[in-house]
């Protein structure tokens, strides 16, 4: 997890400075501010990864933590993967994949309130 989370989080502010660079003269201000939102997600979501990851350190074989990182994963992917590509193809669609990933991010919280509970 904390590998993953280091990743996200390089990836994010990557993501995050090609928007402010390449993106800013070329989407309209909605879909730039969809865009802007998907990175402050990334990264808020990328510390998550690491505070499970840390917190595994210190709760052995735990599957509510193993599970909630799997999930925030998932909610990075499905929540910010579909904001980013809807802000750069306008594609409509994609704004129903985005709840998906939202749901993740909760159940992951959840989980993650769960196993620190436990230990």
């Amino acid at each position: 997890m904390l590998s993953l989370a280091g990743a996200n989080a390089a990836l994010a502010i990557a993501l995050g400075a090609f928007g402010a660079h390449m993106l800013k003269a070329r989407l309209e201000s909605r879909l730039l501010e969809i865009f802007h939102t998907a990175v402050l997600y990334h990264l808020f979501h990328s510390l998550g990864l690491a505070v499970i990851g840390l917190t595994a350190l210190n709760i052995a074989n735990s599957q509510a933590l193993t599970r909630s990182g799997w999930l925030m994963l998932a909610g990075i992917v499905l929540f910010c993967g579909s904001l980013y590509l809807l802000s750069v193809t306008g594609a409509a669609w994609l704004g129903a994949v985005t709840p998906l990933g939202g749901l993740a991010f909760i159940l992951a919280w959840i989980l993650f309130v769960a196993a620190s509970l436990r230990a």
